[in-house]
């Protein structure tokens, strides 16, 4: 429990206070003639208990700025380490573990393995951010408190000795009421009251006392940097919340619809366009290596947004198209906040889809066509008086060691479709009918004699190539979302105000009183001792005291 001690003047002031909270009496060391500690004006923080508890130390391992410069050095290490070679996230269809070793050998690899290679999204990272965060917190409200309490209750009429131990101050007796008709205390002290209103002080008197004060704004500079500070520290922590941020690169192979992990959207890569640079457009040294350089690569993009049946595999989502643009390199796709750049392409011929026609051989009957996708195929389809159930599907078909079909990859390499047919002269559950939409599959897994007898009869196959829809590029793109940027951008402003604040201004209060005929001034400021001595000279040199300024001056300072 805080105990209290009581000053002269009657108020009781907190142990651990160094002056009295009202008059600023020097609670020890009374007889002492250094100047003041004048950060809070003397009045205690809460670190600064005696016998404290867990709590305490907690709040004190906190509110220590020497803590608080560790944190950050150490922060600022890490940052250093995270930066000397790529991060995990710039890498685009690359095995990490295998890239450091392979780039940049042993080092690299061990970089790998003590997981530097993510560092900015490393538990230890986050971490140490969130400690700065609240050190920032635990150090303003340890000192913004006792400051506005000493800020707040000023008294006018100081202690004779908290004027005297000021760093700029003076004592001497008043000009004489022969040399001007007044002259009494009272009377000079509305006089330098006068002066000090005309140097922008706000000035408070109390009969012989005065208390004059200009940009006590000023103070708060510090702190108002540190509410900054913490909302961009915060901002940044905020991005680790699923669906406030992502730095991503992904595939987009043409005429495929690509769902955006994390978030509601789906993005079609309608169209890729590349154009090279003609050999005439291009400099020697480039047309003596002889290779293409692309000049534009373009996305015809749509995005969608999932109205229903977002997360039901089930079911096939709800999407509306929400925005259409063509992303070209630094001309990216927005709409809300979602940005998708232009980052990279890479030729990849792929099926999208066929139009096969059922048709047969014998006769030449051609008798229907349908599109077949190779990315989720429907369960039927119809060709004239033939229904053909879909059975089995195989993007990459292959044979196990035991000759059983299966599929190497989602990705259609090599698709298979196994049907069951059924219609005129046909079983009435179906006849197996396998169909490989590439000749050269066809020719390499021999299609007509897995078919048999059916195969002989019908046949599905593609009239022309304006029935193949074929994928020749895939586009990558960097999608970007963050959600947290507009309040880094605000605590950045708020901190740039808080240190204009406090590196512009000056927080400056002068006390004087009068005892006998004997003056007493003291004056005190956060920054720019010259400033203030210079107006203090002025406010004696007008008051009829009559001394060289540079005598002043020198007799001003007592340190």
């Amino acid at each position: 429990m805080i105990q209290n001690t009581k000053c002269e003047c009657g108020h009781q002031n907190h142990v651990g206070t160094m002056l009295c909270e009202s008059c600023g009496k020097p609670l020890s060391d009374e007889g002492g003639s250094e100047p003041l500690e004048m950060r809070y004006d003397g009045v205690a923080r809460r670190s600064q208990r005696a016998n404290p508890g867990v709590l305490d130390r907690v709040w004190n391992f906190f509110s220590s700025v020497k803590i608080a410069v560790y944190l950050i050095a150490i922060t600022l290490l890490g940052s250093i380490l995270g930066t000397v070679y790529p991060q995990e996230n710039t890498f685009l269809n690359i095995d990490p573990a295998v890239y450091y070793k392979e780039t940049y050998g042993t080092i690299g690899y061990i970089y790998y393995l003590l997981g530097l290679s993510h560092t900015f999204e490393s538990w230890w990272f986050i971490t140490l951010l969130f400690m700065i965060g609240t050190s920032l917190v635990v150090c303003s409200l340890d000192r913004v408190l006792p400051l506005y309490r000493a800020l707040s209750k000023q008294q006018i009429r100081k202690h004779l000795s908290f004027i005297t131990r000021q760093k700029v101050a003076f004592t001497g007796p008043l000009p004489s009421a022969a040399e001007g008709p007044g002259q009494t205390p009272e009377a000079w002290t509305e006089q330098a009251a006068e002066v000090l209103r005309k140097q922008r002080y706000r000035v408070h008197t109390n009969g012989t006392a005065l208390l004059a004060e200009k940009n006590r704004f000023s103070r708060w500079g510090p702190y108002i940097n540190h509410i900054g500070l913490i909302i961009f520290l915060g901002a940044v922590l905020m991005r680790s919340i699923p669906g406030w941020h992502m730095d991503q690169h992904i595939a987009f192979p043409e005429g495929k619809l690509v769902k955006i992990p994390e978030t509601s959207y789906y993005l079609k890569n309608e169209k890729f366009t590349l154009e090279f640079y003609k050999p005439e457009e291009m400099s020697e040294s480039f047309r003596s290596k002889g290779q293409d350089v692309p000049k534009v690569f373009e996305t015809k993009a749509v995005l969608y947004q999932c109205k229903a049946d977002c997360d039901d595999p089930a079911k096939e989502p709800v999407l509306e198209e929400v925005h259409r643009q063509d992303i070209v390199v630094n001309k990216p796709l927005e709409y809300n906040g979602f940005l998708a750049y232009q980052f990279d392409f890479k030729p990849s011929p792929t099926l999208i889809s066929v139009k096969p026609t059922l048709k047969n051989k014998q006769t030449g009957e051609t008798y229907g066509s349908f599109e077949l996708p190779m990315n989720k195929p429907a369960e039927s389809y119809t060709a004239g008086p033939y229904q053909l159930k879909l059975k089995a599907y195989f993007p990459e078909f292959a044979l196990d060691d035991k000759g059983v079909p299966m599929t190497k990859s989602n990705e259609p390499k090599a698709p298979a479709f196994v049907f069951a047919i059924s219609g005129p002269g046909l079983k009435l559950e179906g006849e197996p009918y396998m169909y490989f939409p590439r000749q050269v599959d066809k020719v390499n897994f021999r299609q007509d004699e897995i078919n048999g007898e059916l195969g002989a009869r019908l046949e599905l196959s593609v009239g022309s190539m304006a029935d193949v829809a074929i994928s020749e590029y895939v586009s990558y793109l960097n999608i970007r979302v963050d959600r947290a940027m507009p309040y880094i951008w605000v605590g950045a402003a708020i901190s740039m105000i808080g240190l204009i604040m406090g590196f512009y201004w000056h927080h400056r209060r002068i006390w004087l009183r009068i005892d006998n005929g004997q003056l007493a001034l003291g004056a005190h400021t956060n920054k720019n001792w010259y400033g203030i001595r210079k107006e203090v000279a002025q406010v004696l040199i007008k008051t009829g005291i009559d001394i060289d300024p540079k005598t002043l001056e020198r007799k001003v300072i007592e340190t």
